[in-house]
């Protein structure tokens, strides 16, 4: 303390707090007469600085050669200041500040570099900052490297504001073999309240075509979420009189709503809505997922579960559309209505325990259905009222849960059911003499078809171990199920044989087949239905374990098959066996695999003879008629900071599984595969995916001729690979064997620059070859900064 002067002089890690503002300074000097603060950094004997002033008051924080702050008055000074307003960084040679939310600066740096001295930035002699909203500044040019480029504006606008704002969206230039130069992305986005904003955007092209999307999307917390969007397209590809002249309009509509859960207990609305015409997605430039994708689904529903009840009601409207056939299939409404198992016989209050009638119930569950279906390119509303047919369905079921038998080894569930629908329409078929073909004939009227069955199933479990060692086994677990059926034919009027081709062969149909719901069987049915499931595991030690526990390893974890005999059928009396395999190996390799198996011989048509595979001349033991197999695996180096690894990993799977992010999950996964480029994971060095899958059936011509076998197998791969800790190399595409043909393919080069991001990315296969290139800054204040190339080429086959 020096008493003349009246001046306190701090050394070392000071600490100074006065109401809302801290400063820490290796020196500090407190003038007690002007009530100003002084502080200073500290440098080594290299001349090194060892430790800076540190300055905060509220949301500002200042880190300072030299720091003059005024308690009085609550202004300050500093000399060679980094501050950070959102996520930006400003530097200043000399920074004043005036008051609490108001910063001048004297030669100062705009960045959203995090270094001292960042990799670039927009310098400007003066600037004028006021907290989370705005910051001001004189002529401005930008540097990187501290290289000043020779491009000036006449000011500078940053905003600052953590909320939404009202804005223009600025749009990138992409070049197009068929469309011409463009722009992509140009539009206006719009704050309308606290609950709803909009961005109307579009692409626009110089050969004539553009896009239009309207984009409004609302929150309300507690309560609900979601998104719509909806876009008109026009695609002119070359001019009039060129023989590859295209000339084509198009639309889309996509819709995600989602409730959240405690808004109204018992009670659900949901949607997830994706229609379009069939040939908008082909012609999306740039998006190669996007132009395969022929499948098209949407769904709205609402439920209600009554509380206290044990009644449950849903009412869905439902879409779904091929665009490569063009068919439209509209589902409108569905409603669906249940009631929980009842126990008629249960006693209020129980008094020791339940007797075995106590445990019969019944329950209810019924559905009613409207469908049209048309073609999008000839859609007229007397075609598609032609179309609409109606149907229900009813099903009672009455179970009983008998007490275990053998000491719980044995269950016994004897059950009985009776099913019922309601169709609008049947189908008859005729041959035709004349044009030596088959005829159909839609029936309009009421058409009740019903079934009642009757049946009891057991199960048990058995277990065998093989002892390989004194410290290995392996265990098989057997689970056999049987049970009996008994179903009388009661629907034998839907039935008919006819003659199908020029040979004479006949073909039994039920006249109820392609309605909103099948009809039932025509043969009355006393089966006995087997299956048995199984697995095999390896129970051993490790030998460099020392716990001496015991680890178990699943060599199978699941192989049987399941099927039935029908006591009561004059032919065909065993059904088809279904065989299924499914594993894991090695914790890595996911394998399933299905079969049809018939025992029977082939007849002209593909279909199943009356003999048995194993009668007559040429004797097997059966042939299978379709089967599936799908393997897919994934292999990833581990994570150079395993820490940032599982904190990425807890952030993703509380967004993919929180309902409120579930509005925006597509939409970020179409972004992600349209750009993998820009979601490149530095911190794991390299990996690797890969799923195959081939699926065979056997089926009739459709003009009864014969039959023939329809395959298909394709694989899917991804990979990525980082070449040097700053570059990485990514690629995925689809190959369809059957085509002998890699359908799509997309490869991306990314460059870690801190700070930046560099992004190629090329789609050399496809209906759309493209490549972008891409440098940008990583913050997303400054998104809009950024050089990019786009070239596209569309090559049809």
């Amino acid at each position: 303390m020096k008493i003349k002067t009246k001046k306190i002089i701090l050394h070392g890690k000071t600490k100074t707090e006065y109401q809302t503002v801290t400063l820490e300074a290796p020196t500090v000097e407190i003038d007690q007469q002007t009530q100003i603060l002084t502080a200073m950094h500290s440098k080594d004997s290299a001349g090194n600085i060892v430790s800076d002033a540190k300055f905060s008051d509220k949301d500002q924080n200042f880190t300072s050669d030299t720091i003059k702050f005024n308690f009085k008055t609550q202004k300050g000074l500093t000399k060679n200041t980094i501050t950070q307003t959102g996520e930006m960084f400003v530097h200043g040679e000399v920074v004043k500040k005036v008051d609490s939310a108001v910063t001048y600066v004297k030669r100062g740096y705009f960045t959203t570099c995090n270094l001292d001295e960042p990799h670039f930035g927009f310098r400007a002699n003066k600037i004028k900052v006021i907290n989370d909203k705005v910051a001001v500044s004189g002529p401005t040019h930008p540097e990187f490297e501290g290289v000043p480029l020779p491009v000036y504006i006449p000011f500078g606008f940053f905003p600052l504001s953590n909320n939404r704002h009202s804005g223009l969206l600025p749009p990138q230039f992409a070049t197009n073999d068929q469309m011409g130069l463009g722009l992509e992305g140009l539009g206006y986005y719009h704050v309308v309240n606290d609950y709803w904003d909009a961005k109307l955007y579009g692409n626009v092209y110089s050969y004539g075509s553009w896009s239009a999307n309207f984009n409004p999307t609302y929150q309300k917390r507690y309560r609900y979420r979601g998104s719509l969007n909806f876009g008109l397209q026009r695609t002119k590809r070359n001019f009039k009189g060129d023989p590859d002249y295209y000339s084509n309009n198009s639309y889309t509509l996509t819709w995600s709503h989602s409730a959240d859960a405690r808004a109204r207990p018992g009670t659900s609305f949901s949607a997830n809505v994706n229609a379009s015409s069939t040939t908008y997605n082909r012609n999306v430039p740039n998006n190669a997922n996007l132009n395969f994708q022929n499948q098209l689904s949407s769904s709205i529903t609402y439920s209600k579960t009554w509380v206290d009840k044990p009644y449950n009601l849903t009412v869905s409207a439902n879409h779904n559309q091929n665009n490569q056939t063009g068919i439209v299939n509209l589902s409108l409404p569905d409603v669906g209505f249940s009631v929980s198992t009842l126990y008629p016989f249960q006693r209020k209050e129980f008094a020791g325990s339940k007797r075995w009638y106590e445990q019969l119930g019944i329950g209810y569950n019924g559905t009613f259905r409207n469908q049209a279906s048309f073609y999008d390119t000839a859609f007229t509303l007397n075609r598609f009222l032609d179309t609409v047919q109606w149907g229900a369905q009813h099903n009672i079921p009455i179970t009983l849960s008998l007490p275990p038998i053998m000491g719980g080894a044995i269950i016994l569930s004897p059950s009985i059911s009776y099913s019922q629908v309601w169709l609008a329409q049947q189908r008859t078929l005729t041959w035709n003499d004349t044009e030596q073909k088959v005829d159909t004939a839609i029936n309009k009227g009421f058409y009740l078809d019903h079934q009642v069955s009757f049946g009891v199933s057991m199960n048990t479990a058995l277990f065998g171990t093989f002892r390989l060692k004194k410290d290995k086994s392996i265990r098989h677990i057997i689970r056999p199920t049987i049970g009996f059926s008994y179903a009388p034919s009661l629907s034998r009027k839907y039935y008919d044989t006819i003659r199908v081709n020029a040979a004479g062969d006949s073909l039994t149909y039920s006249k109820l087949q392609g309605g909103m719901y099948g009809g039932y069987g025509n043969i009355t049915s006393g089966s006995i239905t087997f299956g048995l499931d199984n697995n095999l595991e390896m129970r051993y030690k490790p030998k460099n374990d020392s716990t001496g526990e015991y680890k178990k390893l699943r060599l199978i974890e699941g192989f049987g098959f399941n099927g039935s005999y029908n006591l009561l059928a004059k032919t065909h009396k065993l059904s088809n066996i279904s065989l299924y395999l499914r594993n894991n190996l090695f914790d890595k390799i996911n394998l399933n695999a299905t079969a049809n198996f018939s025992p029977y011989k082939r007849n002209r048509l593909g279909g199943d003879d009356t003999l048995y595979a194993w009668q007559g001349p040429n004797k097997s033991l059966g042939r299978i008629t379709a089967g599936s197999i799908s393997l897919s695996t994934s292999f990833q180096s581990k994570p150079k900071d395993p820490a940032k690894d599982k904190e990425k990993k807890e952030e993703m799977d509380k967004q993919m599984n929180d309902p409120i992010f579930a509005a925006d999950r597509q939409r970020l996964l179409d972004y992600m595969r349209q750009n993998p480029a820009e979601f490149v994971d530095f911190n794991i060095p390299w990996s690797f995916s890969l799923s195959f899958s081939f699926y065979f059936t056997e089926q009739a011509k459709p003009d009864y001729s014969g039959f023939e076998t329809i395959t298909s197998a394709s694989t899917n791969f991804n990979g990525s690979f980082s070449l040097t800790p700053k570059w990485n190399l990514s690629a995925n595409g689809y190959y369809d064997f059957r085509t002998k043909k890699l359908q799509t393919f997309t490869m991306s080069i990314s460059r870690e620059m801190h700070c930046w991001q560099l992004a190629i990315n090329v789609t050399p296969v496809g209906l759309f070859r493209f490549f972008n290139f891409t440098i940008s800054p990583k913050s997303g204040l400054l998104q809009d900064l950024k050089i990019n190339r786009t070239r596209s080429f569309y090559t049809p086959y």
